[in-house]
């Protein structure tokens, strides 16, 4: 919770939360229950961890409504509906105050003639910004980010370190892009010649993130050839992923790292993908579509069809079926072999 002191009562109200124990005590940061300190709150939302409860040294700890402990506890207890959501809500709290901390131009860094930097806003040091960029409230540039000519930022988006905003790329509210991330690269387009070279395909279209999108460190975002590489609302992108041109990623999608979708893919909403999954160009794929680890995807897939895994990616059902086959055939080709030899003995 960085800096950030509560009292529990304070914390209680802030919440929503029941406090069992003294509404004096401070606390001021965040700690795993097994960690905790006296000027910590910890939570506890899986059974398993239970035990930590009775020895935790936190100043309190949040618990579901229901929690009945088995022993006496140190901590105080916050009682809440939904320990987890609660927690999260105050690294939300903690997170935005750090980047409230971060106003005003370091220098040195550019920021272009006519581009203005919002009164609540920050540029960190060495960063650039380009001709014609629009800053909305609250944006956080950290060093050494760029953000190129054209770019429209929406309120309180934060870009870290060494990302990379290509020309014309346009980004929602409240977004993140992470380290190194870079957003708006050319589109993978070349064109065979007869020589057996190729020549490329200038990639003249855009990105959009819309808002409350994540984008993880060293992901790829490629420009459209024409027309938008699209990022639907409330898209969690996590590390190490590709997003090729054309793309539409659905609202409320999140994928894992090193997922690779290739260009004008179609992607349905409320999707899931596992790390490492990869889809080929051109696919149609279902709103609320579960995709395995290491999943291949080279076909459209249907509306109805929920969970696949595999490569190439089957219904989940029809994959485990196969599998225990798989796993049987050593099995099957000795006793196989032992059959053409007792066959072969006998035609002798």
């Amino acid at each position: 919770m960085a800096s950030l002191e509560f009292t529990l009562a304070q914390l209680a109200q802030l919440l929503g939360a029941t406090l069992e124990g003294p509404a004096d005590r401070r606390v001021s940061t965040l700690a795993k229950i097994e960690e905790a300190g006296p000027a910590a709150v910890a939570f506890l939302a899986n059974p398993a961890y239970e035990p930590h409860i009775y020895t935790t040294q936190a100043g309190a700890v949040l618990v579901r409504t229901d929690f009945v402990p088995s022993k006496p506890t140190q901590a105080a207890l916050l009682r809440v509906a939904d320990p987890y959501s609660a927690f999260t809500k105050l690294l939300e709290l903690a997170d935005q105050y750090v980047n409230a901390s971060l106003l005003g131009q370091e220098q040195p860094s550019y920021l272009a003639p006519g581009v203005t930097l919002p009164a609540d806003a920050y540029l960190g040091a060495f960063a650039y910004v380009g001709p014609g960029a629009q800053l909305g409230a609250g944006v956080k540039i950290y060093p050494h980010a760029y953000i190129g000519a054209g770019v429209s930022v929406g309120p309180g988006t934060v870009i870290y370190a060494g990302a990379k905003v290509y020309h014309g790329v346009q980004i929602g509210a409240r977004c993140i892009i992470h380290a190194g991330a870079v957003v708006g690269a050319d589109g993978f387009g070349h064109a065979p010649q007869p020589d057996g070279s190729y020549r490329k395909i200038p990639q003249l279209g855009t990105v959009v993130l819309q808002d409350d999108v994540e984008v993880g460190a060293n992901t790829v975002i490629d420009r459209a050839t024409l027309g938008q590489t699209l990022v639907q609302q409330g898209v969690k992108l996590d590390n190490l992923i590709q997003i090729g041109h054309n793309a539409t990623i659905g609202k409320h999608t999140v994928m894992a790292a090193q997922v690779g979708i290739a260009g004008s893919v179609q992607v349905g909403a409320n999707s899931m993908f596992g790390g490492q999954a990869g889809v080929a160009g051109h696919m149609k794929l279902p709103d609320g579509l579960k995709v395995g680890a290491q999943a291949g995807i080279g076909n459209n897939i249907p509306a109805g069809v929920d969970t696949i895994i595999g490569s190439p990616a089957i219904d989940y059902k029809s994959y485990f079926r196969a599998y225990t086959v798989f796993r049987r055939l050593p099995d099957l080709d000795r006793r196989l072999d032992a059959l053409e030899k007792r066959l072969k003995r006998e035609a002798d």
